[in-house]
């Protein structure tokens, strides 16, 4: 997606139409040229039709000259029209069975569904959680490993981030480590904060994380939230300048030992706090859809993983950026 470097293979691709449903005539079939014929040419077999020698009668076509009832072709035994009745009898039976069979679902294709995203969201979640309880607790016996640990997995994300994103394969361990060292990230940089600010503010923190998702959720599920192609490219710029933005802070509070960096917790930092929760807020929202549309385009079962990922990477950064925000405004 525009706003998750992870999804934009994936938009890309259905927009092209490489994925079932999506800019075909049909599900895996040819699309059909002007004054093209589908599947037989002018001059060839249809496909799955018996070649027809030379001098041959049309597959079908009543034999002239042969003995028995006019029009009609001999069977064994001289049956005449009795085995071709018995052929046509036997086709509409198994073209009965066909129709009564039950559709192959999803899952018996291979696509991706929603349940599919769902069960990996919560399981990457879960190792999230995981691994932010060992960072938290690895900072609170040892604080002065603190920078250490957030700094490894502030890097170690950064560098995963970049390969899953670019990777022309999805790989679910990369997906997996990254979500490993997410959740260390998270739980040191949530342990030092809570040991500055307080206790309470990670509280806060995860509380209006949780009611911004479920607010951009419904906004957008009940279409006062829109997400079109000209928003994604509009918000693509803008998470490509925030990014630049933040890695130039990140260099400034280092050089300046300011914890906030460029605008420290005065009205301008605040600014920029909520523009980023902002920008957070939009991309779950854009995530929502992305999920959707893979849903009804047929992406492959796979997918899912990406889009867990991308989900899961919005819903953290959301969580950090409001996390910033409380501690801007305690300090000010």
């Amino acid at each position: 997606m525009a706003s998750n470097p992870v999804f934009g293979r994936i938009e890309k691709q259905m927009e092209q139409g490489q994925y079932a449903g999506f800019g075909q005539q049909g599900y895996a079939q040819p699309q059909q040229g002007y004054g093209q014929q589908p599947y037989a040419q002018p001059g060839q077999q249809g496909y799955g039709q018996p070649q027809q020698g030379y001098g041959q009668q049309p597959y079908g076509q009543p034999q002239q000259g042969q003995p028995g009832f006019p029009g009609q072709q001999q069977g064994p035994g001289g049956m005449g029209g009795a085995w071709g009745a018995g052929q046509d009898a036997m086709s509409a039976q198994q073209l009965e069975q066909m129709y009564n069979q039950t559709p192959a679902g999803p899952q018996q294709t291979g696509r991706m569904t929603l349940d599919d995203v769902m069960m990996k969201s919560l399981g990457l979640f879960g190792v999230v959680l995981v691994f932010a309880a060992v960072g938290w607790f690895a900072v609170r016996e040892m604080p002065e490993m603190g920078m250490a640990i957030w700094g490894v997995g502030l890097v170690a994300t950064l560098g995963l981030g970049i390969a899953i994103a670019f990777k022309k394969t999805i790989s679910v361990p990369l997906i997996v480590a990254y979500a490993v060292f997410e959740g260390l990230f998270v739980g040191a940089i949530s342990m030092t904060y809570s040991d500055i600010f307080g206790g309470g503010i990670v509280g806060q923190a995860v509380l209006a994380t949780l009611c911004v998702f479920a607010a951009m959720f419904v906004g957008w599920k009940a279409g006062f939230i829109k997400v079109t192609a000209k928003s994604r490219r509009i918000f693509g710029m803008a998470i490509l300048g925030y990014f630049i933005f933040a890695l130039i802070n990140l260099g400034y509070a280092m050089y300046m030992n300011q914890p906030f960096g460029i605008g420290g917790s005065g009205a301008l930092g605040i600014a920029i706090s909520v523009f980023a929760v902002g920008l957070a807020s939009y991309s779950l929202a854009i995530d929502f859809d992305t999920i959707d549309q893979g849903v009804r385009m047929g992406v492959p079962e796979k997918t899912s993983w990406l889009m867990a990922h991308g989900l899961i990477v919005s819903l953290v950064w959301l969580y950090l950026e409001i996390l910033r925000l409380l501690a801007r405004i305690q300090s000010d």
